[in-house]
């Protein structure tokens, strides 16, 4: 991880950047869902593909009022469904980022622990380095939008952007 004093940097800068003038080029991946012990891709019910979306929205949202502004992946989706879910390839997201001209890559999913009781985990790297610059991880206690956006938006602020505690990172 980082230390406090590179946080406190990242913090600083996502901070002080002008709204409208700075804003740093992010690529914001969807949200995917995460099903440990199974074999092989399997389809997503329609209800949490529409979930994942309405989530995966949320966070563009969220991130680009803190100073991340979301770039166009269209041109490399074709990329993006080769080498998805990203949370178990170990840097693919960095370079298809880089290929859209982004300085830093978002990415997260969800698991679902029980029917009712769902993590959401979203990273922030650097596109350059992959150098993990922030994380966090929620729990979404009921499988409803409101629950899966609140889950969002907590983390988000609460997490991802929130500052550094005093002598801890």
């Amino acid at each position: 991880m980082l230390s406090f004093r590179a946080l406190s940097a990242l913090a600083a800068l996502l901070v002080s950047l002008p709204a409208a003038a700075a804003q740093s080029p992010a690529a914001v991946f969807g949200i995917e869902l995460a099903e440990p012990g199974t074999i092989g891709p399997r389809p997503v019910k329609p209800e949490d593909a529409r979930r994942l979306g309405l989530a995966s929205e949320a966070l563009r949202r969220e991130v680009a009022g803190r100073g991340l502004e979301p770039v166009d992946l269209t041109p490399q989706a074709a990329a993006i469904r080769r080498d998805a879910p990203f949370y178990k390839c170990e840097g693919c997201a960095e370079k298809i980022a880089q290929a859209a001209g982004a300085a830093y890559v978002v990415y997260g999913y969800v698991q679902r622990s029980a029917p009712q009781v769902l993590n959401l985990t979203v990273t922030i790297t650097e596109a350059g380095s992959g150098k993990v610059l922030r994380g966090g991880q929620v729990v979404i206690q009921g499988d409803t939008d409101e629950t899966w956006l609140h889950g969002v938006r907590s983390l988000v602020k609460n997490r991802l952007f929130a500052e550094p505690l005093p002598n801890r990172s």
